[in-house]
């Protein structure tokens, strides 16, 4: 495995036509079950500048129109003249219900209400993807180089609180991000371990998709399994901690300190798991142009990533190693990629 940082493999994308020095105002949304962050943009040929962002609790708000119309009414000496937001569910026909926050939005919605008429509905990671436009390199960090030619489909994969994932499609010029739901696909165990806990989750979940690992409260149902059925001991500082914030960032602190072992534990599995579907997406994908590892956990485990045990069960694809090993992985670093990102896509459409 070749470790390094912060090189550069971002995509190749078309850029937004000339609008010959006019200043266009765009307004930006990242749309999810726990968060949603606004922006305005003000765009001048393609290149955003960020005015005003703002973080919302999704669940604050009855609709995420109004949450859409309170953002706009602080913004009134710069109306914005164009709206894309990414959302964390499939978007058809310009409609959305999000998979981790039983909501509905649509475009004609946010027309109606806000009275802009260019309005764009996109999946969050198909932002995310659009987002790596606007990347600088410092904003990555490589954990594999790859081969010297790295051209062809891309791959994102992005853990938080679902499990998204994305592609981009190589046309011999330019890439092309499409979404996916390949989160929802069926987890595959292979060790006894693995089956130990695929019924566990089973027993919660019914169906067990890789979502209800590879995210942040599959951390948490990991460290359940762990301490429940294996025994592992859970200290009381550790309890106190989770207790009081966020289970999923507690056990992760607490595996980075390798101090608790069933954190260690918890998040070695989680790696394992995040590489084998990081295996499998690329395979599917043949994504010899990249893998991005997106969202906002692995930027928050990044030392867990390059010790290189990711890199080792991500190589674990058949007799696929060569195409595997071609692959450059890195981390995005950026956790409002997918904002960033629907500006891009805001600035690629005409009022």
């Amino acid at each position: 495995m070749q470790t390094m940082k912060k090189q550069h493999y971002l995509p190749r994308f078309m850029m937004p036509v000339s609008d010959s020095g006019v200043k266009t105002y765009l307004l930006a949304g990242d749309l999810g079950g726990t968060k949603t962050n606004l922006a305005l943009f003000s765009s001048v040929d393609g290149e955003l500048d960020l005015i005003r962002e703002q973080r919302y609790v999704s669940r604050d708000y009855a609709s995420f129109s109004d949450i859409i119309q309170h953002f706009i009414g602080e913004s009134r000496d710069t109306p914005p003249q164009r709206i894309c937001i990414g959302v964390a569910g499939p978007v058809v026909k310009g409609k959305v219900e999000l998979t981790n926050l039983s909501r509905e939005l649509s475009e004609d919605e946010i027309r109606q209400t806000t009275g802009i008429n260019a309005v764009a509905l996109i999946n969050d990671l198909e932002a995310t993807a659009y987002g790596l436009a606007t990347l600088s390199p410092q904003q990555l960090t490589t954990l594999h180089r790859g081969a010297a030619e790295h051209t062809g489909n891309i791959a994102i994969i992005a853990p938080g609180t679902g499990l998204g994932m994305a592609g981009m499609y190589w046309d011999g010029k330019y890439h092309h991000p499409f979404p996916t739901e390949g989160g929802h696909t069926d987890f595959a165990p292979r060790t006894d371990l693995d089956i130990l806990l695929l019924r566990y989750l089973q027993e919660k979940y019914d169906i067990v998709s890789w979502e209800r690992l590879v995210s942040g409260p599959g951390i948490y149902d990991i460290y359940q399994f762990l301490r429940d059925i294996k025994g592992m001991d859970e200290p009381v500082e550790l309890r106190a901690a989770m207790n009081a914030g966020d289970p999923s960032a507690a056990i992760s602190k607490g595996a980075i300190e390798q101090k608790i072992p069933v954190c260690v534990k918890t998040m070695e599995l989680f790696v394992r798991y995040l590489a084998r579907e990081s295996c499998n997406l690329v395979l599917k994908m043949k994504a010899t142009g990249g893998l991005f590892l997106g969202g906002g956990i692995p930027p928050k485990i990044a030392v867990l990533l390059e010790t290189g045990e990711f890199y080792h069960h991500y190589m674990q694809g058949d007799r696929m190693a060569e195409l595997l090993a071609s692959v450059p992985i890195h981390i995005v670093n950026n956790d409002k990629s997918a904002l960033w990102g629907a500006a891009f896509y805001a600035g690629l459409f005409k009022d």
